[in-house]
């Protein structure tokens, strides 16, 4: 299955990179008592949650399918991306009231070098495994590891900004800056949060599969096509790792049904092989028959 263990060892290396930025990042804050890195503190303890949340998510989505959920636990990522993305406008919301504050009465940042230090570390390590994160998602098919991916990343460019605020802090001694690029990373941040959130929507609600994988079906179809057989009523949808995708095989009606049920298998195989960890459905009707036509619409 896609959500194999491996799946689950990548959410404990985030789990791992989260813990420890956490405690850069509010050494650096300790540091410097800039709010600006503040916020990218308690961005961090969002990603800690959400990379606990993950690894449940990916716990439970490898379940084989049982008597109650027939087609597998995959939607169980749906959950953790969900909360992500609640937790990611929580901390913005966050971040926003502690800048708010320091904008009302600015202070300076103290040990701004060694603060920058510590913030580069956790930003260098956020980075990597965002990037490693990322690689296994393609692999993976998994929408937990990119969304965590992508949550690391706005991380990362999040502490790019706060950085370059405390920059320009200690070479203007405008303290200002600080609360300002604060709320900045606040709104890059419900930025993030807004569009996990539409596709962690998309996903409960059966949407249908990417159009670069429906592009991987049609050249299988269309080579049957070529020999007489016809195709309509199809379906597909994504449910966290698996696609599933279901359709209407017209074959002359004077066929024996062990030749139509050969023909639909041996199409079935061709599509999995095609879109590797597909459920393909197919649904064996005779061409001839008015009847076989009346699901038209659902094509």
């Amino acid at each position: 299955m896609n959500t194999s263990p491996s799946a689950r060892s990548y959410a404990v290396l985030s789990i791992g990179a989260a813990i420890t930025t956490i405690a850069l990042k509010f050494g650096a804050y300790k540091l410097t008592g800039s709010v600006g890195l503040l916020s990218d503190a308690f961005e961090s303890i969002v990603n800690l949650v959400a990379a606990i949340a993950a690894f449940w998510a990916l716990s439970y989505a490898a379940k084989p399918p049982d008597a109650e959920h027939t087609f597998g636990h995959s939607k169980a990522e749906y959950f953790s991306s969900a909360l992500e993305g609640f937790l990611i406008l929580i901390a913005a919301g966050s971040i926003a009231v502690a800048a708010g504050q320091r904008l009302l009465a600015p202070q300076p940042i103290e040990q701004a070098g060694l603060g920058l230090i510590l913030a580069l570390v956790a930003t260098a390590i956020n980075g990597g495994v965002a990037w490693i994160l990322l690689r296994a998602s393609r692999r993976l098919r998994s929408i937990t590891l990119r969304a965590d991916a992508h949550h690391l990343l706005t991380d990362v460019w999040t502490s790019a900004g706060v950085v370059l605020g405390i920059g320009l802090v200690s070479t203007t001694g405008w303290y200002i800056l600080d609360p300002i690029v604060a709320l900045l990373v606040a709104a890059n941040i419900v930025w993030t949060g807004v569009k996990l959130l539409r596709e962690t929507g998309s996903g409960l609600l059966d949407a249908a599969i990417p159009d670069e994988e429906k592009k991987l079906i049609e050249p299988i179809l269309n080579t049957y096509q070529a020999q007489g057989i016809q195709f309509h009523a199809m379906r597909t949808r994504v449910a966290g790792t698996h696609r599933f995708v279901s359709f209407h095989v017209l074959v002359p009606g004077a066929w024996t049904v062990q030749r139509g049920h050969d023909l639909c298998e041996e199409i079935e195989h061709a599509i999995a092989l095609a879109l590797p960890g597909a459920d393909v459905t197919t649904h064996l009707e005779p061409a001839e028959d008015p009847v076989s036509w009346d699901d038209l619409k659902l094509s």
